[in-house]
């Protein structure tokens, strides 16, 4: 039966900001999805574009944005369509808390993957369901440590505060896209580390993500949890190093607004546990 890990065997990442800390294959299209999610996020410039101000109020109330300080997410990770190899499924389970702390638990027949970040410290564990007692940790170092930090940020930001960083946003002008006249910005962390969003000029609903390695990221379906519209599906396209594709959806079971997390969850797991 096809594991998850050869039907993604290919994939370099659906970010080239997460590329240097996908280290195992199994779940490695998981970790990358997680990085765009579906909220991104935009500079407080010294005058806030429109575009900015509009794609919140999509998502929600500014006061309800502004208040969310932890994010659990619940759902599933399936390979739809992989060229020359073989699907597969995960369930997953994806926490974020401010100001830079996240973790994620993959789960599939063969392995179960937790990758967390604490601040300045990252670590990935991996082990058996089968054999709980056998398990790896390994420490991520500094560029896969700042990679984390802005997939932590894009996921609790809702579009501002880009530049308080140290980052940029830039205007790249007017596009069509799936028909929808739509406004594109590009959410700049640093090399490497690039959102391009498309957003639909008329409402301010996201149509669009692309990364710089030509990966392409739509969504689908709502979910409404704490005054926010997320959605229900994330539908995610990669291009391959061999020129072909891999799809991946993520469909969310259960989204909760501000659970309560123990700081504890995020931490260095010790040697003994």
């Amino acid at each position: 039966m096809p594991t998850l890990a050869t039907g993604t065997r290919a994939l370099h990442g659906f970010l080239t900001l997460l590329s240097p800390y996908l280290m195992t294959e199994a779940f490695r299209p998981f970790r990358v999805l997680c990085a765009v999610l579906f909220l991104g996020v935009a500079a407080i410039a010294r005058a806030e574009d429109p575009m900015i101000a509009k794609a919140r109020a999509y998502v929600g109330a500014d006061s309800v944005l502004d208040a969310i300080k932890a994010l659990r997410l619940v759902g599933k990770l399936e390979v739809v369509e992989a060229t020359g190899a073989a699907p597969g499924a995960a369930q997953l389970e994806i926490l974020f808390q401010k100001p830079d702390r996240q973790r994620i638990t993959a789960t599939s027949d063969a392995r179960t993957e937790i990758t967390a970040l604490d601040g300045y410290d990252a670590w990935s564990r991996v082990s058996d369901p089968s054999q709980p007692s056998r398990w790896q940790v390994t420490l991520l170092g500094p560029d896969q440590i700042k990679r984390l930090r802005a997939n932590t940020f894009e996921n609790l930001a809702f579009y501002r505060g880009l530049e308080a960083r140290g980052a940029r946003v830039e205007d790249r002008g007017l596009a069509t896209i799936d028909g929808v006249a739509c406004r594109k910005l590009a959410f700049i962390h640093g090399p490497g580390i690039v959102f391009t969003r498309s957003f639909d000029v008329a409402t301010g609903r996201l149509v669009l993500t692309e990364t710089e390695g030509g990966t392409k990221i739509r969504e689908e379906g709502e979910i409404r949890s704490g005054g926010v519209r997320f959605p229900e599906r994330i539908i995610t396209v990669n291009a391959l190093p061999d020129g072909g594709t891999r799809t991946i959806r993520v469909t969310f079971s259960e989204i909760t607004v501000n659970p309560e997390l123990d700081s504890s969850l995020f931490s260095v797991p010790a040697l003994s546990d």
